[in-house]
């Protein structure tokens, strides 16, 4: 399971289904409806949250609305715990941004460039023109590799 701290901009359309799909699992989790994956080390800051649920449902809208900028049709109603949005919006779960390490940010910069240096070259020049952005539920801060990170 990888939950990307970088901001969806980022992957490529292997990458952000995989994003979205690996996400959806990891709200079942949170909400406890499958055994698999309840230990999963990036599920901690997620479970670290107010309300875990709204915090992957609010990470799980800005991956879909990144899928629906490109012309991608994810199911926007399998998020269990849409965030608020705009004025006219129906009402949804306030969430607070959480922390991401600057360490963090630069671990997974390296990582998707590997992949997309097979998958998807075109995309790299984006990744590579200065500090990585994090995904919008994300704050950069100082720090090295979250001690969550499995670094292989």
């Amino acid at each position: 399971m990888r939950i990307w701290s970088l901001h969806p901009r980022y992957l490529d359309a292997k990458g952000l289904v995989a994003c979205w799909r690996e996400t959806l699992l990891a709200q079942k989790v949170l909400q406890g409806g499958t055994a698999g994956y309840r230990n999963h080390p990036q599920l901690r800051r997620f479970r670290a949250a107010p309300d875990p649920v709204a915090a992957i449902g609010a990470y799980l809208d800005a991956v879909e609305r990144e899928a629906a900028a490109r012309g991608y049709g994810f199911n926007r109603a399998l998020i269990v715990a849409p965030p608020q949005r705009g004025a006219g919006d129906p009402p949804g779960i306030a969430v607070p941004v959480l922390d991401v390490t600057r360490g963090q940010l630069a671990y997974e910069a390296g990582h998707l460039a590997a992949k997309l240096a097979v998958r998807d070259p075109a995309r790299l020049p984006a990744l590579a023109a200065g500090p990585p952005a994090p995904h919008p539920l994300f704050r950069a801060v100082d720090g090295p590799v979250e001690e969550w990170e499995i670094v292989g």
